[in-house]
Formats: C-alpha cells, structure tokens, sequence
C-alpha cells in the first residue's frame, strides 16, 4: 500500500442522495479462517459441518459479524470511500449465509447531513438464491479534505 498513491473517497459535498455501489462477494474458506483465527471464535455452528447438520441451519453457516465487515470495507473503499468511518450502524441479518455463497451488496445514500457532516446509508444484500439475507443502515462519516500545508506529505492518501 505505501509507494502507491490512492485518492481519497468522495467529500460529502460530492455525494448525492441516490448515489450507489454494487458488488458480489464470494466467500472462500480463507475468509472464514482468518476471521475465525483473529477473534478465536470457536462456535461449531462456523465450521463443524456434524454439528451444523443437526441444526435447523443443516450447514455451517457464515458469522454476521464477517459479512458486517464486507459492508465496512465498501465504506471504507467504495461508497464514500478512503477516509471514511463508521459512526453507527444497524443491521438485520434476515437468512444464514452458507459458507461458498456468493452475496451481492448494494450501498445507497439515502440522507447527506452536512451540518454534522455525516451521510446516512442504506445496506441490502442477496446470496445466489436471490434471497435477501441482511438489510440495514449506517451513519457514515466521509473523508475531510486535509487544510494543512503539510497535507500534501500524506502522499499516499492524497
């Protein structure tokens, strides 16, 4: 990343209610482990297909707080983009997502508040089935264009 010159997201003079990203995520076993790994997460439901099969689920299925952090890394590379951060959210997860699905995510804007500089947005997502599998909203904070004369040294953000 560093040597690599990335532009920041939109400012939130930039953004337009009705502004949308859209994408497809498929989710690998890599996923599921470094997720697992990182929060020593060992919930059988996760991973263990015997356990999982004797469930309603009949699957392992894939943790919430994992999809949750699909949705943060489109905040934080799409829709606004870099510079932006989570100031709350609000998720539904509606269906259990199975490991190897694949899941399309839409993010729209649905309220600029440039007062408190922040940007109301819309989450929905369908696995491969075209069910609809989590539905919410986050308060989002847009990147702030930097003011100082040392700014430009933040090369690789700038």
């Amino acid at each position: 990343m560093l040597g690599k010159k990335r532009p920041l997201g939109k400012m939130i003079d930039q953004l337009k209610v009705g502004d949308s990203y859209q994408t497809s995520h498929k989710i690998e076993d890599k996923e599921l482990l470094l997720y697992l790994g990182l929060t020593n997460d060992a919930n059988p439901l996760y991973l263990q297909h015997d356990y999982a099969s004797q469930t309603p689920y009949k699957c392992p299925i894939v943790p919430s707080v994992l999809l949750f952090g699909v949705v943060s890394s489109i905040v934080s590379m799409k829709l606004p983009g870099p510079g932006s951060h989570i100031l709350q959210h609000d998720m539904a997860f509606l269906k259990p997502v199975t490991h190897y699905a694949t899941v399309t995510f839409r993010l729209e804007i649905k309220e600029i508040d440039m007062e408190n500089h922040q940007v109301i947005v819309i989450v929905t997502a369908t696995d491969n089935r075209g069910d609809h599998v989590l539905k919410g909203s986050l308060v989002v904070c847009p990147p702030y264009q930097p003011k100082s004369t040392i700014a430009s040294s933040l090369e690789n953000f700038y």
